[in-house]
């Protein structure tokens, strides 16, 4: 599972920011990735990198509303 960096969920503070980490493969982002996917699952945000949002392009699509065709 992963937060918004500097979150507090591995009791770092507000002021220590926290690397991306990709929720599918564990890649660790080495500079922020305005490229990255944000997928908000129960409330929790969850960063899937570059290589994995393209692998699983069809079943990210798959999940959106009609209304977004």
């Amino acid at each position: 599972m992963t937060s918004l960096p500097g979150g507090s969920d591995n009791g770092g503070s507000a002021t220590e920011p926290q690397p991306l980490v990709c929720a599918r493969c564990g890649t660790q982002a080495k500079a922020p990735q305005p490229t990255w996917t944000c997928s908000v699952e129960n409330g929790i945000r969850h960063y899937i990198c570059d290589t994995c949002s393209r692998e699983n392009l069809r079943a990210i699509e798959g999940r959106l509303d009609s209304a977004w065709w």
